[in-house]
């Protein structure tokens, strides 16, 4: 019971302080998540609230702390306040809660309307029922009986709830879901229908059980002010993705919407991607970036600008000007700077960047691009900036990444089939061992030769690897160390920087909606498709050599992706068939396969018996066809190939 204070009339707030509960605690362990320092504030979910736990000296992420919760007795919510509504209907008020007032739903909260009951006068309190339990509301000063009034509660959630939350991307086999510590984590999905198991079945082992994903941590701060991180490969069921965007939404998580909005299209991922961007650019009236580069000292010039800029300022305006060239960038002279500045530093005679493995169009990360240039690690992280501007203004890019660095931008499980896009040879030769009796005869120990510009070094993949020869009864560990090392551990540092730098721009949990092939559109672009090129540079083997274009299927196909498929889906066959989105300049006469001679693009047939569905060897840049027995289904397969990749992958 509560005693009105002299003086004070009903309606108004007063502060009422209760005995703390000697129900005693109860200890609870939590997870400190990545990016917080020791002396920092993180949220935990306990019992459908969220506390905030301050990370104790000398503890870094991912190791677990023990927590204490009060066990006291769950009180009535209710919520009080007043807003002057200039006589209308509808009263809004601006809710507190009581007594847990202390504690608010990672959530957010969801906002109800009531009628005021008969009888209630202004500052009296009354009980309903809301999202299914009973609150306490307290009727505004200016609301009358038979009014409504507004109040929010706290959005709740149980655990079995936040556990239904996941982010089904409808791509190889793996589902992010939600834990109770807000963050996703990767899960193998088990429920794959029989007709999208089309993997070649010598390489089930490597899917199946071998998958990792890259972690990238801050580390605890030392002398110096700057942030430094560490990196690594992790178990992919390992892996955690915070949901927690600070300056979005009052810091709530945005786990449901993610879960949302990961499983629509294309186009309405990239709106909801654009509204949250909106929320963290800084209006120009708060300040923006001019840029002043030499035309002649362009590159340079461009990274030291960019590498001087503070992180927070990333987010601000930019304006680009040529020396010696007055204008007013409207537009135009920005789109020139990225289209410049990423054409030339994807070039691989700048040694940062060599050729894919099996495309000429995609780019990857030269292991020696130290030996060329002593400042490579900066302009690495300047790469990250770049590309994390051009998606945060809506530009474009000259450079197609591959697949790999996509996946570690986007945190996705990196597999064995992720290592041709790095090293076909390799790749080819660790798919071999499986099929071997004894693989003690290729005479292999658990070392790597690299060649660094003309020298031979050797790198052991685990201490004295030299003297370590691989057996039938290690072939999987090899395999492994050979995957950590080629995925990340040789160009970890360049991987390092580059992500640091994107992440400067543009918020990690935002990027979970999209797929790697998806990331790949936005930042260089849905190609501008000539599809009379495109047939003419076609060439069909099989039971389509003989007739060619004149085939009923090779018809169907060609009218399918004429007629029916948008941009976007032109854009994803073209990433099914070849790797990537990109088209020469010279057009696809000058398509190129991974032994960098020319391969145009091939359709060829296999029975329907076979595969339901379309099959892809971006190698030779050939889809293998079935030989549908109507339209309707060729389209109904080739559409959830190029969207789901559901056909696996194929070695020739």
């Amino acid at each position: 019971m509560v005693r009105c204070p002299p003086g004070i009339r009903p309606g108004e707030r007063i502060v009422v302080s209760a005995p703390r509960s000697s129900q005693g605690t109860q200890a609870y362990m939590a997870t400190v998540p990545h990016g917080v320092r020791s002396g920092e504030q993180f949220p935990v979910l306990v019992n459908n609230q969220q506390l905030m736990v301050t990370c104790p000296p000398g503890v870094r992420p991912g190791m677990q702390v023990r927590i204490m919760v009060p066990t006291s007795r769950r009180g009535t919510t209710s919520t009080s306040g007043s807003s002057p509504n200039g006589g209308n209907s509808t009263v809004g008020t601006s809710p507190h809660v009581q007594p847990n007032d202390t504690t608010r739903s990672p959530f957010g909260n969801q906002m109800f309307e009531v009628n005021v009951p008969q009888g209630v006068r202004p500052g009296q309190a009354f009980a309903l029922i809301a999202n299914g339990q009973r609150v306490m509301v307290t009727c505004p000063a200016n609301a009358r009986p038979g009014q409504k009034i507004r109040f929010q509660l706290p959005i709740k959630l149980s655990s079995d709830e936040i556990q239904s939350i996941k982010l089904n991307y409808q791509r190889d086999g793996w589902v992010r879901c939600l834990s109770t510590d807000l963050t996703f984590h990767w899960v193998r999905s088990e429920g794959v229908p029989d007709e999208e198991q089309h993997v070649n079945q010598k390489l089930e082992w490597a899917f199946e059980k071998i998958a990792f994903v890259r972690e990238l941590r801050v580390l605890p701060a030392g002398t110096s002010a700057k942030a430094t991180h560490s990196l690594q490969l992790v178990p992919a069921k390992n892996a955690a993705l915070c949901t927690v965007v600070p300056a979005i939404n009052n810091g709530t998580s945005l786990a449901q919407e993610l879960s949302r909005y990961a499983a629509m299209p294309f186009q309405h991922k990239e709106a909801w991607f654009r509204q949250q961007i909106a929320k963290l650019q800084v209006p120009w009236e708060d300040g923006h970036i001019k840029i002043n580069v030499r035309r002649e000292n362009l590159l340079e010039d461009s990274m030291e600008a960019t590498e001087s800029i503070t992180q927070a300022d990333m987010r601000k305006i930019f304006r680009f000007e040529f020396i010696s060239e007055p204008g007013v960038d409207a537009g135009g002279v920005a789109r020139e700077w990225f289209q410049l500045v990423s054409d030339t530093l994807f070039n691989p005679d700048f040694a940062l960047w060599s050729y894919s493995s099996i495309n000429q169009m995609c780019m990857q990360i030269n292991p020696s691009s130290g030996i060329a240039n002593d400042e490579h690690l900066r302009y690495f992280h300047f790469t990250g900036r770049l590309l994390g501007k051009a998606l945060f203004d809506r530009q474009i890019v000259a450079g197609h990444l591959v697949r790999p660095l996509y996946k570690h931008i986007l945190a996705w499980p990196l597999t064995v089939a992720d290592l041709e896009h790095l090293d076909a040879d390799t790749f080819a030769n660790l798919c071999k061992l499986k099929d071997l009796d004894d693989v003690e005869v290729c005479c292999l120990d658990f070392t790597v030769t690299e060649d660094h510009w003309g020298t031979a070094h050797t790198v052991e993949l685990k201490p004295d690897g030299a003297n370590c020869s691989v057996t039938n009864s290690n072939v999987d560990e090899y395999i492994q160390l050979q995957m950590r090392y080629r995925l990340l551990d040789r160009v970890k540092e360049q991987v390092k920087a580059l992500l640091v730098g994107f992440y400067d721009v543009v918020p990690e949990a935002l990027l979970s909606v999209f797929d790697f092939q998806e990331l790949e559109l936005l930042l260089c672009g849905l190609p501008e498709i000539d599809i009379e090129d495109w047939k003419r540079n076609t060439e069909y083997t099989g039971d389509f050599e003989r007739k060619g274009a004149s085939h009923k299927v090779v018809k169907w196909f060609w009218e399918v992706v004429v007629d029916d498929f948008n941009e976007e889906h032109k854009a994803r066959l073209l990433q099914f068939v070849t790797g990537t989105s990109g088209v020469p300049a010279q057009g696809f006469r000058a398509l190129q396969g991974n032994d960098n001679n020319i391969r145009k693009f091939t359709v060829n047939s296999i029975p329907e018996t076979v595969s339901v569905f379309p099959k892809a060897h971006t190698c030779f840049n050939r889809i293998d066809l079935p030989l549908y027995d109507s339209k309707k289904k060729l389209k109904k397969f080739l559409t959830m190939a190029i969207q789901m990749e559901a056909t696996g992958f194929d070695i020739d």
